[in-house]
């Protein structure tokens, strides 16, 4: 029986991005060693496919907007809520996440004013996931990922 992992949904080539697209990469490598559990935190937390982008603005109080000004705060901790039951679920213990993302950033996020810049900074569901010692990787790591045990 595979390990499971939990995989961005967008990586998988399911059209979950913001724009309505998805970010696919070849996972068959991984694919032949684990289990890939799809998953993605912003459309479990509530928000439509296609949505208007969202930026972490601030980490204490942890605030999300979306482009237009609006609050989506809610359903980022509600997306990484439900990221943490699956993880729970599956006793999952590694993620692969897509890199600067607001939910599945790993160590750099876009910085709130939508201008491209990034912090190192965790997305929302990443928060989370560290919490419960999920060991997170983004799509430049797969090679990291493959050599674990």
């Amino acid at each position: 029986m595979k390990e499971k992992i939990l995989v961005s949904s967008c990586l998988l080539g399911h059209n979950v991005k913001y724009d309505g697209k998805n970010n696919k990469i070849d996972l068959k490598e991984l694919e032949e060693k684990y289990e890939l559990i799809p998953f993605c935190p912003e459309v479990e937390g509530g928000l439509p496919i296609p949505r208007i982008p969202s930026e972490i603005v601030s980490f204490s109080p942890l605030k999300v907007i979306n482009k237009k000004g609006e609050d989506v705060t809610d359903n980022f901790l509600k997306g990484a809520k439900k990221c943490v039951e699956v993880v729970k679920k599956y006793n999952i213990k590694k993620a692969l996440l897509k890199s600067k993302s607001p939910s599945c950033g790993k160590d750099g996020v876009y910085d709130g004013t939508f201008s491209k810049n990034i912090i190192k900074k965790d997305g929302v569901s990443v928060m989370f996931l560290k919490k419960e010692n999920v060991e997170i990787f983004d799509e430049t790591q797969i090679d990291e990922l493959l050599a674990k045990k």
